[in-house]
């Protein structure tokens, strides 16, 4: 290339070059039918620059071939570093719920995981939930999830906005491998706990694990570990469409109020927990995760006067200041649908429970769990998804007042079609043994439903 001669040590000119738009061939000078390309400064990757003779007055032609390397005169800009709040990502699902009682006393029904169910129920939004996240360092994320069609104890009109997670994540190494989480946030027991209501299957949690965490969360400090390979895992068991439960860690632990989320503690005894899940994945791209978690604590359960066979009463419990024995182990196993998928947990443990006969609220023995079915299906109409779940459950609904004892017996089978990302509809059959637990006697109802549920992801 063309460029000026310059003295030993003397810095580079730099020199306009222009290319010919039929030939291709550059010069140093502009004219008919030339473009400009702009200015260049010769670089040799010698030590010492060498001179090279000046082109002839308005006829210097130059190769595009030749041996000399040209650079921009002016160094390209670095893209300015983005401000934390351009991280932000926002996000959000919407559930519109239908019941239709089709046999039995369903009118009669009332389940801790549907408000809808019941007597004199139309159409109903189940969840509508923003979440704001990001990372708003290299060493912090956070994560903030209200939910807009919340309904407070005791009210008539629904749709309140209720906080459900408010936390940050705090990396401890470069890969993120470790992280402390601290705010209110899912507590890790449970695989089906810890799966978003966004991509789970059945319309509904098992109660059996449901009953430990009320609204699954709480305020507290975990501890998570997972390694780099197993977090790839966790983010495509989500994203592909299998109904992952996200990153939890293969290992947590950590210590909570107990009481549920948006409640104070109420005892000064705070409960802790610890959770293990491992994706094994199999040569043929099949995956299948196992765990296990277990947690104990104190809970404090809020009584209120019952009638039971025409006596009012309202019952003692038997550890009035420090909270009665709140306790439970559980496992998991999920074979993930590809195409066809099983999934199974099961706890045992002890807890706050009224006790009729004797009019107090003591610990007792729980147990109960789920086991589900189904098969994928995926073509030009989408995503088609089938499956049955049964569930059992005999222990009590501790957050609600006394802590009556739930039996619980219930089958369920429906097909989830989502014809694309944005949009979902489940249709499901339901065959509910369960009790009432929100008046004495507490009584056992059995019923069918038709469930009906639309779901919008923005």
């Amino acid at each position: 290339m063309c460029g000026t001669a310059a003295a030993e040590g003397a810095p580079q000119e730099a020199i306009e070059l222009y290319v010919d738009t039929t030939t291709r061939q550059l010069f140093a000078e502009p004219g008919p039918g030339r473009q400009r390309l702009g200015k260049f400064a010769q670089v040799t990757d010698s030590p010492a620059p060498v001179a090279v003779a000046a082109p002839a007055a308005n006829t210097a032609t130059v190769s595009a071939s030749a041996s000399v390397q040209a650079v921009a005169a002016t160094p390209p800009t670095t893209p300015a570093a983005k401000a934390w709040y351009d991280k932000i990502g926002i996000r959000g699902y919407l559930q519109m719920r239908y019941n239709q009682e089709v046999g039995g006393d369903a009118k009669d029904l009332k389940s801790p995981g549907d408000r809808y169910i019941g007597r004199e129920q139309g159409f109903g939004i189940r969840r509508a939930r923003v979440v704001i996240s990001g990372d708003v360092t290299d060493k912090m994320s956070i994560y903030i999830q209200p939910d807009f069609a919340s309904t407070p104890t005791g009210s008539s009109t629904g749709n309140f906005a209720q906080l459900r997670d408010a936390y940050a994540d705090l990396w401890l190494d470069k890969d993120k491998t470790y992280r402390i989480r601290a705010g209110q946030s899912k507590i890790p027991y449970g695989w089906e706990d810890l799966q978003s209501s966004q991509n789970r299957l059945a319309l509904d949690r098992a109660d059996a694990l449901n009953s430990a965490v009320r609204d699954e969360r709480d305020l507290g400090v975990f501890f998570y570990w997972t390694p780099k390979e197993i977090k790839e895992r966790y983010a495509y068991l989500v994203k592909s469409g299998l109904k992952g439960s996200g990153d939890y860690g293969v290992f947590g632990v950590g210590v909570y109020n107990g009481q549920g989320a948006n409640r104070p503690d109420r005892n000064d005894q705070l409960h802790s927990v610890i959770h293990f899940s491992y994706p094994f994945k199999f040569a043929n791209g099949q995956y299948l995760e196992v765990g296990a978690d277990a947690y104990s604590g104190r809970y404090k359960v809020t009584t209120g006067s019952a009638t039971i066979d025409g006596r009012t009463f309202t019952p003692v419990v038997d550890a009035p200041v420090a909270g009665s024995t709140d306790r439970r182990v559980a496992a998991h196993v999920v074979y993930y649908p590809q195409p066809f998928g099983f999934q199974a947990e099961w706890t045992v443990g002890q807890g706050p429970e009224l006790d009729v006969a004797r009019r107090v609220i003591r610990t007792q023995s729980l147990r109960g769990g789920y086991a589900q079915v189904m098969y994928k299906f995926d073509g030009g109409y989408g995503s088609l998804m089938p499956y049955a779940k049964w569930q059992t459950y005999r222990g009590a609904a501790k957050f609600d007042t006394n802590a009556p004892k739930m039996q619980v017996d219930e089958i369920e089978a429906g097909v989830e079609w989502q014809p694309s990302n944005a949009v979902e509809l489940a249709v499901a059959w339901a065959n509910m043994r369960r009790t009432d637990v929100s008046t004495a006697p507490y009584r056992r109802i059995d019923g069918q439903l038709l469930r009906v549920q639309l779901q919008v992801n923005y």
